[in-house]
């Protein structure tokens, strides 16, 4: 009988969870990653001290030209403030709550997108915008938040950098000449994303199939099966992310599609799997997920 897959787990890691160390030592784990929209105590230096600790790798994920909400918009309400001024033909659609609900913009100022109506609800600091058009142009890449914490990791000699939304070589360059070691993964998100991916391949370091905003910009829902085969294309060595064993932060019986999607991204060649915020936020979810995909595994010789 041959030998299981070997397969790896990254873990998003809450900064201040009191799990960390158990999930430090399992099997599968071979990295943590540090999403940096969430709220820190001391700032950046703070944490990562206490994130790289655990002894395991430390990625830090790095916004970059990803759109999100900046302060709270509590309806009702008409605008929302970006993390980037954006240029793009109007009216235009805007997706919030990962692509569930579709809102329609009509006019830009700048960082100030103004929408015809509004999720009824209170919409957070962080959270994703996605706008789906060719003509969207987003100024600036890097955020200041992103420079702060290439700052902290220059200053601490970590060097393990995700960048999110890459959509060509400049966006790699700009970490490099702030971070000149840095090694960096690179998120593919976007449909300029899947471009740069096919004619770069990884020359400037491993590529990440990002599946939570990747699904919402490739409008179609079956389109995100092309876009998987040509990121594990680009890069045998990808990593897959979100949108995984997302069942179990509701139920401790994961749902079969989770299952059956795990399978999926196995027999396409992926190894290697990013647990996205939701499942990671406690611990027995968390290890859950772990377990299960250690099994799932198994049943791969």
């Amino acid at each position: 009988m041959s030998a299981p897959v070997i397969i790896r787990a990254i873990v998003t890691t809450p900064p201040y969870a009191t799990f960390l160390d158990e999930v430090a030592r399992h099997p599968l784990v071979c990295g943590f990653r540090l999403n940096s929209v969430m709220p820190l105590k001391d700032g950046p230096a703070e944490a990562l001290e206490r994130l790289r600790a655990f002894g395991q790798p430390l990625w830090v994920d790095l916004k970059g030209r990803q759109l999100r909400v900046v302060g709270a918009a509590i309806p009702p309400y008409t605008e929302v403030r970006l993390s980037h001024r954006i240029r793009v033909d109007t009216p235009v659609d805007a997706f919030f709550s990962d692509g569930n609900e579709c809102i329609r913009a009509l006019a830009v100022d700048g960082d100030r997108l103004i929408l015809e109506d509004g999720p009824r609800r209170l919409v957070g600091p962080g959270e994703s915008v996605n706008i789906v058009h060719p003509s969207l142009d987003i100024e600036g890449t890097l955020t200041e938040t992103d420079r702060a914490y290439l700052s902290a990791m220059r200053e601490l000699g970590l060097r393990r950098v995700m960048l999110s939304y890459v959509e060509g070589p400049s966006d790699a360059d700009e970490v490099k000449s702030l971070l000149p070691d840095a090694e960096i993964m690179l998120k593919i998100e976007t449909q300029r994303g899947l471009d740069y991916a096919r004619k770069y391949r990884a020359s400037q370091g491993q590529l990440m199939a990002a599946r939570g905003d990747l699904y919402v910009e490739v409008l179609r829902p079956h389109r995100i099966v092309s876009a998987l085969r040509d990121i594990i294309k680009a890069d045998p060595q990808a990593v897959v992310a979100s949108r995984i064993f997302d069942s179990l932060a509701h139920t401790p019986v994961p749902v079969s599609a989770d299952i059956g999607d795990v399978a999926y991204l196995i027999s396409l060649g992926y190894r290697t799997f990013l647990f996205g915020d939701i499942v990671c936020l406690q611990r027995d979810p968390l290890l859950e997920a772990l377990n299960l995909l250690e099994e799932i595994a198994g049943e791969f010789r």
